[in-house]
């Protein structure tokens, strides 16, 4: 299983020299689920699904993909894609477009919240995203364990919002609401709870909603940019 999920991601994948076209390929399966998916969500994706998409019986598909396992990361790198090309700038500015790109691609495919959990074989387009955003830390004076960290760090916080984003899609954000669920308990009891009444208050407005990516985003990169200076002296990566 191991060893053809190597070859799924990493090929290399020949293709036949003579003979007719074929009539499926590992991309346009890889495609149709991710229609599926983003339309229906992860649960509803089945091979079964996926062949009638494509006007195909379930049995044919297994001669391009072993299983559902297999087409969920291929799914994942047909989805993902390769990171857009870093931006210029410092380490810092360069992972705060990191992290609203990763936040866009959640956004575009909620599913991939689900599908890319856990100890799990990456393929080029999702090992890319990790490589790039430990290059922005290289020469910063951090160690490969903490630079790795930083990443998952990251993309945990970016990971949260968009699973918080997903649980709210089509209503209101998450901060409205839960003003809105509690606003009856505060009315009665909000003198015992002055400082979420505060809070809340002062959420209300325009600009203070929903700016938990970006808030977070900089708090944790500025907890990074206090290591680096203590590492460098400066915050700015080594030469």
């Amino acid at each position: 299983m191991a060893d053809e999920l190597m070859q799924l991601l990493w090929g290399p994948h020949p293709q036949p020299k003579r003979g007719p076209k074929p009539a499926l390929s590992r991309g346009g399966i890889a495609r149709a689920g991710v229609g599926i998916a983003d339309a229906e969500g992860l649960a509803a994706l089945s091979m079964q699904r996926v062949a009638e998409q494509l006007g195909k019986t379930k049995m044919s598909l297994y001669r391009y993909v072993p299983g559902r396992a297999e087409l969920v990361a291929l799914m994942v790198e047909t989805a993902i894609t390769a990171p857009p090309e870093p931006v210029a700038g410092d380490w810092r500015t360069r992972l705060t477009a990191w992290s609203h790109a990763l936040a866009e691609g959640f956004a575009r495919h909620p599913w991939l919240l689900d599908a890319t959990v856990g100890a799990r074989l990456l393929g080029p387009n999702e090992l890319s995203w990790m490589e790039q955003a430990l290059a922005a830390l290289d020469g910063t004076g951090l160690t490969g364990a903490e630079r790795m960290d930083a990443v998952v760090l990251l993309s945990s916080h970016v990971r949260g919002i968009g699973l918080q984003s997903r649980a709210t899609a089509g209503t209101e954000g998450p901060e409205a609401q839960l003003v809105a669920a509690l606003g009856e308990v505060l009315r009665e009891h909000g003198d015992d709870y002055p400082s979420v009444v505060s809070a809340m208050t002062s959420s209300a407005g325009p600009q203070g909603q929903d700016q938990a990516l970006t808030f977070g985003l900089e708090r944790i990169l500025d907890g990074l940019e206090a290591l680096i200076t203590r590492r460098t002296g400066t915050g700015e990566p080594q030469n």
